[in-house]
């Protein structure tokens, strides 16, 4: 009765200390082109959001990441669930390519609709426009794209190269769809002896430090110098900015492709706009706020860009940019 009796107990002792296996994490991976803080803040936020999700990411320039991409392609080993990359013209040719999957359910209500693409296979999550920065020595406060055409400017004016940047390629090609002369005036920029090279940070260095008065630069690396102390300061120009925006995508050969659309619903929300605030960048939606040191929303008018028309003429923009530099 007593062996019993202990047997019993043991049973019972045994049943309470059992402790069910945790379920597996669910991973999820992320291939993008942001700043590494900014991409670890951004799965972070997801992940507390949904804490049985794991969010590995690999960081690296776009050009670089889609090279990567594509050798996993061809090698029948595509590892990313998610793309989220600084420009929309590559979206537009890995869709067309079809790589990426269409997600109709996706909230873009309160995006302007211009902002997305209308099949739904990415997803514009910030604005990211470019402006014109200048040195507060600088002999003029220039308010218009015309101003850097000045005589007054001339010599004085860093660019990023279009040849090396694709962000700086659909700046350029926004300038000649949308000003006066279309690419005249890049022509005009070429006789006033504008800089075309390298990247933003080339463009911030040149400007803050003197050796240039004005510069084309994205809004929040002048924006941030200036609340450092910096001597410049940025102008949104009268006739409207360029913009990338940064879109993140599905891959129709995602492992986990429920737990990515999970990401792009975060991204789009109110909180994952938010975030984007929080990094000094201009969320997408329409209804946030825009971080300190920003015109009001309304103020900024970005012009259009056609980004299936600028991939399909891609060589021959970066040519007509060549051309048109060689003053």
């Amino acid at each position: 009765m007593i062996l019993r009796s202990l047997a019993s107990l043991a049973t019972v002792l045994a049943t309470l200390a059992w402790v069910a296996p945790a379920a597996a994490e669910e991973k999820l991976v992320l291939y993008t082109s942001q700043p590494n803080t900014d991409a670890q803040q951004t799965a972070d936020a997801f992940m507390a959001k949904h804490p049985g999700i794991k969010v590995e990411w690999v960081r690296d320039g776009t050009p670089k990441i889609i090279a990567r991409l594509r050798a996993e392609i061809e090698a029948g080993q595509p590892q990313p669930d998610l793309l989220l990359i600084a420009d929309v013209v590559t979206m537009e040719g890995l869709k067309k390519e079809g790589r990426l999957m269409a997600y109709p359910a996706a909230d873009t209500a309160a995006f302007d609709p211009a902002l997305m693409d209308r099949d739904k296979t990415y997803f514009s999550t910030k604005l990211i426009t470019t402006g014109i920065i200048y040195n507060t020595k600088a002999p003029f406060v220039p308010q218009s794209w015309q101003d850097l055409t000045d005589a007054k400017a001339r010599g004085l004016i860093a660019m990023p190269s279009p040849l090396a940047s694709g962000a700086a390629l659909i700046h350029a090609v926004t300038l000649t769809e949308n000003l006066p002369g279309g690419w005249d005036y890049i022509k005009a920029l070429g006789a006033n002896q504008a800089q075309a090279s390298g990247g933003n940070g080339d463009v911030l260095k040149a400007v803050s430090g003197g050796d240039k008065l004005y510069g084309m630069i994205v809004d929040f690396m002048a924006i941030r110098e200036k609340a450092k102390g910096a001597p410049v300061d940025f102008v949104f120009p009268a006739e409207g900015v360029s913009a990338v925006t940064e879109p993140v995508a599905i891959l129709k050969t995602a492992k986990n492709p429920e737990a990515a659309k999970a990401f792009v619903d975060f991204l789009l929300s109110p909180e994952g706009q938010a975030l984007e605030v929080s990094q000094g960048y201009i969320p997408a939606r329409n209804d946030v706020a825009l971080p300190a040191g920003y015109p009001a929303r309304q103020t900024i008018k970005v012009m259009p860009f056609d980004a299936a028309k600028a991939l399909s003429a891609e060589k021959d923009n970066k040519e007509k940019f060549a051309d048109a530099m060689a003053q």
